[in-house]
């Protein structure tokens, strides 16, 4: 290196030619410099040119996509709605025309039922088929102010349920269309719009009281400010999306706020076959039962009243359409969906059976403001108490002849074990029992006569923790359980837990393949806890 310096410094020519380069590298950072402050110049004068947001430049957010919220195009008959609905919000409206149009529900309520729903607050997440019902037939029977909440935006598919929407209104949000359509309808009632998704990190501020979260979307001004900050009298969810639907419930359930939920009305036909109920007494409802798995598992298995179909499917009838193969063979069949979690295949749906569990819940949601005499009859329940004690005192005595028979068979007494204690409560054997094994024998479907036992022998046998003195604890958890008949769990416990006989080879690959996807369903639902 200090032969190659030598060298530069006696060469005239690399004198030369290191000049150049160094004058070259001062000139081009001169040149960046001043690009870079012509630049923040600029900026500064942008920024400055924007004016401040308020009633004279207002300002929508962007959309979950990042792109601007589309402006929906007004007809005339849209910019007269909307400007008498600007003057009765300002209470420039005639009270005994209100009255006149709320008659009929007033004659079936009476005036003294009507005013607290008139000055009630309802939040209605999700405006879709469902939800538009439900809001429409709220704002209809009187309900004053309401707060919408939908990241989506019309489209054609969705016509034939939207209960307001037009041809007109395609690629607009559906909080903005329900607002102005039915405005020309009920031009008093307040209305806040959020055209976003809900997310558990915005649980606060978007069901927080009336105003808390106002955007240029919202239009609360007279009325509105009687109520300025009372919290919501009910949420209905209408969401079609299991982390969102169960996010909204726990949130609304913990916080104690009234809350009422649809849950699936895709593949559904029989109108007769809705019914409102507990959470707990939903059947044959895939969504229902995925969402109470769900929320079991964060404490809560009651205290949730769900419109639900007992429909069963059957031949012929509708189902979710499977993905073509080609969408399978170019890649991550997520990718397909509107956001990530949300479904990717299409869902039929009959455009009547929303309206049904629309109504239904505005019904519900109406009974409950006015204090109109009504009562949750859902389609009978389970009311399996009493098979869940007899189940749970079952699987104790099993447990201790078993850790009683592998402790003499190792060379004890077996003493140790009277009084074993074990980490299953009667809820879990709820849920063991409907959700995991959906209320059947996993051997042969039979209904009766149920049981719950290990399906398999432990790697260190039956064995009991013994670290507290005066207490031993069985090492049983959930995800050992299986459901049998009696019959077949004395079979069960004889070949295979102390017989030490491979299951498969007594039940064979059908009834071991679905024990094994029972357990991994139970597995994945495990990681909610």
């Amino acid at each position: 290196m200090a032969y190659l310096l030598q060298r530069l410094d006696s060469s005239h020519n690399a004198q030369l030619v290191a000049t150049g380069i160094l004058s070259g590298i001062a000139v081009a950072g001169t040149i960046f410099t001043i690009q870079a402050i012509r630049r923040q110049d600029a900026v500064q004068v942008l920024k400055a040119s924007i004016p401040d947001i308020d009633a004279k430049h207002p300002a929508q957010k962007l959309t979950d996509y990042g792109a601007a919220s589309p402006l929906p195009s007004s007809s005339k008959e849209d910019e007269r709605a909307a400007a008498l609905a600007t003057r009765a919000r300002q209470g420039d409206y005639d009270e005994e025309l209100i009255s006149e149009q709320l008659t009929r529900t007033s004659s079936f309520l009476t005036p003294s039922r009507l005013a607290p729903l008139r000055a009630s607050f309802v939040i209605i997440v999700g405006l879709g088929g469902v939800g538009s019902h439900c809001v429409s037939a709220l704002a209809r029977s009187g309900v004053s102010h309401i707060r919408l909440i939908d990241f989506d935006q019309v489209t054609l598919s969705s016509l034939n349920r939207h209960s307001v929407a037009t041809l007109a209104d395609v690629g607009t949000p559906k909080v903005n269309t329900v607002k102005r359509r039915l405005e020309a309808v009920v031009p008093w009632v307040e209305w806040e719009c959020h055209n976003e998704i809900f997310r558990e990190a915005e649980a606060q501020r978007l069901l927080g009281p009336w105003g808390s979260a106002n955007h240029p979307g919202s239009s609360s001004t007279h009325w509105g400010a009687k109520i300025q900050g009372r919290k919501p009298d009910y949420v209905i969810d209408c969401i079609d999306n299991i982390d969102s639907k169960v996010s909204l419930l726990h949130y609304c359930h913990t916080h104690s706020l009234p809350v009422i939920s649809s849950m699936g009305a895709g593949c559904k036909s029989d109108p007769t076959r809705v019914f409102l109920g507990d959470i707990s007494s939903s059947l044959e409802d895939p969504l229902s039962r995925a969402v109470r798995r769900r929320l079991r598992v964060l404490g809560i298995s009651e205290g949730i009243p769900v419109a639900y179909s007992t429909e069963k499917p059957g031949p012929g009838k509708a189902s979710l359409m499977p993905l073509p193969d080609e969408e399978f063979e170019k890649g991550d069949v997520g990718e397909l969906s509107v956001l990530p979690n949300f479904r990717a295949r299409i869902l039929p749906v009959l455009g009547t059976m929303p309206a049904v569990f629309g109504l239904v819940l505005a019904n519900w949601v109406i009974m409950e403001l006015s204090a109109y005499p009504h009562e949750m009859q859902g389609c009978g329940g389970k009311g399996r108490e009493k098979l869940y004690d007899a189940v749970l005192g079952q699987l104790q005595g099993m447990e201790e002849r078993l850790c009683k028979w592998d402790a003499v068979k190792k060379g004890g007494d077996g003493e140790d074990v009277k009084g074993l204690k074990m980490p299953i409560t009667k809820d879990d054997v709820e849920y063991l029992i409907e959700e995991v094994f959906r209320g059947k024998s996993v051997v042969s479907g039979v209904p009766t006569r149920l049981m719950l036992l290990r399906w398999s022998v432990p790697p260190g046998g039956f064995e009991f923790e013994t670290k507290w003195e005066g207490q031993n604890n069985s090492k049983i958890k959930l995800g050992d359980l299986v459901l049998m008949t009696k019959e077949e769990g004395a079979v069960h416990e004889r070949e295979v837990l102390k017989g030490r006989r491979d299951a498969r080879e007594i039940y064979g690959d059908e009834v071991f393949e679905m024990v094994q996807k029972r357990f991994g369903e139970e597995a994945a639902y495990r990681r909610f806890r």
